[in-house]
């Protein structure tokens, strides 16, 4: 576990103390040994509560996304991404590195840590570019 998050610190809080030290986890139950996202104490697939924290591939596909307008001066038009990570669970994130109408349902894309203020976050860029 990382060591800015404290032991008795919930699931969500590691989760996002992984991402402030640039690192991407999502947890897998160790009683039916399915991959779990959004962090949770209890397994959804089988109850369980033996989650460990652990490195998914970070690649997938986008599941659907949606085009933001927003004026140039806001930082200009952006996407909200669903991605089905090949681990088999889904994120809500953005799809960086191309414009927001090059962005297509089915596009292979991977995970990459950014950083923003110090907070991390988790953002996809197509494949290719990777």
């Amino acid at each position: 576990m990382n060591p800015s998050a404290p032991a008795d610190a919930g699931p969500q809080a590691r989760y996002q103390a992984f991402l402030d030290a640039g690192a991407f986890r999502i947890q897998r139950c160790g009683d039916c040994r399915r991959h779990v996202f959004h962090p949770r104490v209890l397994c959804p697939h089988c109850g369980g509560q033996a989650l460990e924290w652990m490195t998914p591939a970070g690649t997938g596909r986008v599941y659907s996304f949606s085009t933001i307008a927003a004026k140039p001066e806001a930082g200009g038009d952006y996407n909200v991404s669903l991605v089905d990570l090949d681990e088999g669970v889904r994120l809500m994130s953005r799809v960086e590195g191309v414009p927001p109408a090059g962005v297509s349902v089915g596009m292979r894309v991977r995970a990459e840590v950014r950083l923003d203020d110090g907070t991390g976050l988790v953002v996809f860029v197509p494949e290719a570019q990777a």
